[in-house]
């Protein structure tokens, strides 16, 4: 079994408006996390630079915010380019909220391959984590994503106070719109933020991750933020539920674990690492 690695860089930090009440990046809920509007070109490319030394396959451009204004089009067009120039077999996703067709083709010529916008939680939830936009701008940017000629890359977040059936009802949300890859997080829990301090039991993720792999039988199905936290060292049982990717390295404001032993363990356990998104 081959697995795929991508790495993600938080190239705009802390600095969004709206009220998700799972996302420490909120200004509304003050958390303490780095904050900056631009983080440097030369540190993007750097970054994406480690992340194919750490064989990352993926590399994702992520901005805090609800969507795309030009300034941020043109610095992510900007950070895309750049990366490609030093690493240009990597494949760039983006992942910069709500957009138009338009401004995702833009994106595309770029170099941006796939675009990520995760619906995050069942349509039936969704006003419980979310009052200043709503669920169906995130479904129609997915759609928006597919007409654009973007790989779609969509998921959600679990753990937030949602019911079983609200679980089964985000993944097949998900799966309507067919997706390549499918990010599975693990919600993890922050003082500032004002939902629950739970941490999802091991048992209930296994399970979200073998209905991902029922329902989505061809897609990447990626486990990415609360990995560590759920799993801890039994992170790996997540393969043999169904998932074939990981997200190596740091999260968005959180600390992930290092590249080198997640490598180091698909290794001993006989997994391969994927050298390419479409193998």
């Amino acid at each position: 079994m081959k697995v795929y690695l991508c790495a993600i860089s938080n190239i705009s930090s802390g600095v969004c408006a709206e009220d998700c009440a799972f996302c420490t990046q909120s200004t509304k809920y003050k958390a303490d996390i780095e904050r900056y509007k631009y983080k440097s070109i030369k540190k993007i490319v750097q970054e994406a630079k480690k992340a194919k030394s750490s064989k990352a396959i993926g590399f994702c451009l992520v901005t805090a915010g609800k969507g795309i204004d030009d300034k941020i089009l043109d610095f992510i067009c900007e950070a895309a380019m750049a990366v490609k120039k030093e690493v240009p077999d990597i494949s760039l996703i983006g992942c910069n909220g709500t957009a138009s067709v338009e401004q995702l083709k833009e994106l595309k010529k770029a170099g941006i391959e796939n675009y990520n916008h995760n619906l995050e939680s069942a349509k039936s939830f969704y006003k419980n984590i979310c009052t200043t936009h709503t669920w169906e701008e995130r479904y129609q940017t997915c759609l928006n994503a597919k007409e654009a000629g973007l790989n779609l890359c969509t998921g959600g977040i679990f753990g937030l106070g949602e019911s079983k059936e609200q679980r089964e009802e985000l993944l097949k949300q998900i799966a309507s719109l067919n997706p390549m890859s499918v990010p599975i997080n693990f919600f993890h829990p922050n003082p500032a933020l004002p939902l629950p301090k739970h941490i999802m039991k091991k048992s209930e993720a296994l399970e979200i991750i073998k209905k991902a792999r029922e329902l989505m039988s061809n897609a990447m199905i990626m486990v990415a933020g609360g990995r560590e936290l759920v799993f801890k060292d039994e992170w790996p049982l997540i393969l043999k539920a169904g998932a074939n990717s990981i997200v190596v390295g740091d999260y968005l404001t959180t600390k992930g674990e290092e590249a080198s032993k997640d490598i180091d363990i698909l290794t001993k356990l006989g997994y391969e690492i994927a050298q390419s998104c479409h193998e």
